[in-house]
């Protein structure tokens, strides 16, 4: 079978590795573009979709090619064969991105459209569509000049809104980037962790899961199940003993953060506490990070204090072998005060988050 996942742009590499730890074959990367193929078989689907962290969306590929106008688009869905829909409701869901005479909706229309009419042509019945609660979601993508037809597994609740979030950060970190940051900076169950900006404690949460062997998605429902039916994984979760720590300068977030970790059962594994993520202190093997910037704080001389005293404050919690990650919008700042540190970039990665450009920096001494 052949996959495509989606995920935030920018961390195909990461997420091109994790899917080949779990058994697909990846034929195509499109770096920055949020997209990543794979080959496979159907096992795959309920394994990724508990078990992937770095991916938001699962899509098994029926189609994929060129087109010119909507015409071409219906005439293309329409020679699909579409008997997996037997006996089930379908709904379409269509992304367009680039510039087109017509609208994802305009595209959602004629996609379903088609569906409707090529299986009737075929075995002469008529399909039944519901919006709200379609057994199967067909996942209609028109990328510039490109189309996407494929069968969405995962469903309308994307990968990356983790089960366990009950409390919601005005700025919290995508999950799948977070656990991205996690990997570059080399952590492991072995090292410590510390989040001194931790929010709602999206990053030492899912350092926490992967620590753990904890399945990132255990907790939901699938599309999946009205195809395959319903596949459960077995995991061994760990009891690791994991050093991880949490700093948040708000009683409010930090609360927030300990509901988030309750929710997640790892609440017992990660350390927070209040404070001021400048005047850290103490011995860690990787600081990673999500500070404030962009809608977050009006004034940029408030961030580029921040950044210039944090880093100085990091320097000296770090040793030659640690790694501090930080993301923000405010490439250039942080870069500023890095070099204020006289610290060292090993990596300057670009990565779309929330309609934001951002950054995230891999430092050492």
């Amino acid at each position: 079978m052949e996959f495509y996942a989606t995920l935030p742009p920018g961390i195909e590499d990461i997420a091109s590795d994790e899917i080949e730890e779990l058994g697909g074959k990846v034929f195509e990367s499109r770096f920055g573009k949020g997209r990543v193929f794979f080959h496979g078989t159907s096992s795959l689907v309920p394994k990724l979709n508990f078990l992937g962290r770095s991916i938001e969306r699962i899509v098994i590929l029926l189609f994929r090619g060129y087109f010119q106008s909507l015409d071409e688009i219906y005439r293309k869905i329409y020679e699909i064969d579409f008997h997996f829909l037997e006996n089930k409701t379908f709904a379409v869901r269509s992304l367009r991105s680039g510039v087109h005479n017509f609208t994802s909706v305009d595209v959602a229309r004629v996609a379903g459209q088609a569906v409707i009419d090529s299986y009737l042509k075929a075995y002469g019945k008529r399909l039944k569509v519901n919006l709200n609660e379609p057994q199967v979601i067909i996942r209609v993508d028109v990328i510039e000049n490109e189309l996407f037809v494929g069968i969405d597994t995962t469903g309308d609740w994307a990968l990356h809104k983790r089960w366990w979030r009950v409390y919601n950060h005005p700025a919290h970190l995508n999950s799948t980037i977070a656990y991205a940051m996690v990997k570059l900076a080399d952590w492991n169950k072995n090292k410590t962790l510390l989040d001194p900006m931790c929010g709602s404690g999206t990053i030492p949460i899912e350092a926490a899961l992967f620590g753990r062997k904890i399945p990132p998605n255990k907790c939901r429902d699938f599309a999946y199940f009205n195809i395959f039916g319903k596949q459960l994984m077995k995991i061994a979760e760990s009891r690791e003993n994991l050093e991880i720590y949490g700093i948040e300068k708000f009683e409010k977030h930090l609360r927030g953060a300990r509901m988030n970790a309750t929710n997640a059962g790892v609440i017992d594994t990660i350390n927070f506490s209040l404070g001021d993520a400048t005047k850290i202190s103490g011995d860690y093997d990787c600081i990673i990070t999500n500070p404030p910037y962009g809608l977050r704080i009006a004034r940029k001389g408030i961030i580029a204090n921040l950044y210039k005293k944090f880093c100085f404050a990091a320097k000296n919690c770090i040793h030659d072998q640690s790694k501090l990650v930080v993301i923000t919008s405010e490439s250039k700042l942080m870069k500023r005060a890095i070099e204020a540190a006289n610290l060292s970039v090993i990596e300057r990665r670009y990565v779309r988050y929330g309609g934001l450009d951002t950054w995230i920096f891999t430092i050492t001494l």
